[in-house]
C-alpha cells in the first residue's frame, strides 16, 4: 500500500518516542485509562501523531467507558473519502477492524459496531498515544 507520506522506519523511530513508536507503527496498545484525551473534553481537532493529518472532531468524541477516547466517525476528505482506513485484524484471538490513518498507515485503534447510541453505530476506539489535538480557541480551551 502507498500512502501520502511514506518514511522509513529508523525515520519513524527518530520522530516518534517509543510509546508512539509501538502503538503507531507496531499496532501495539496502550493502557486504558490513563491516554491524555481518554476523557478530554476540548473542542477541536485530532490529528495523527506520525504525520498530522486530521482525522476525528470533537464533536464526535463520546464517554464510551472503554478507557480509549471513542469517536463515532472520522473526518472525511474533499472527495468524501475517510481519513482513516479499515483493516481485518484477527490478532489475539478477536475478529476485529482496525483503524489506521489513510495518510501515512499508523495504527490508532479499532472500530466496533456496538452502537452505544451513536448517530452511526459505530464506536472508534483510538490510542491517544496516535492523536494530537488542536483545540478550537487555544485562549480558553483547558483540559
Amino acid at each position: 500500500m502507498t500512502y501520502q507520506v511514506e518514511k522509513s522506519d529508523e525515520q519513524w523511530r527518530e520522530e516518534l518516542s517509543a510509546e508512539e513508536y509501538a502503538v503507531l507503527r507496531q499496532a501495539s496498545t496502550e493502557r486504558p485509562f490513563v491516554g491524555e484525551y481518554t476523557d478530554t473534553e476540548t473542542k477541536g481537532v485530532y490529528s495523527c501523531k506520525a504525520c498530522h493529518a486530521k482525522l476525528f472532531e470533537s464533536d464526535t468524541k463520546f464517554h464510551s467507558g472503554c478507557g480509549w477516547p471513542s469517536f463515532y466517525q472520522p473526518l472525511r476528505t474533499s472527495d468524501g473519502a475517510d481519513t482513516v482506513e479499515y483493516l481485518e485484524d484477527n490478532t489475539q484471538g478477536m475478529k476485529r477492524v482496525e483503524v489506521r490513518c489513510a495518510n501515512c498507515g499508523s495504527h490508532l485503534g479499532h472500530v466496533f459496531p456496538d452502537g452505544y447510541g451513536t448517530p452511526t453505530g459505530d464506536r472508534y476506539c483510538i490510542n491517544s498515544v496516535s492523536l494530537s489535538l488542536e483545540p478550537a480557541d487555544s485562549e480558553t480551551s483547558h483540559q
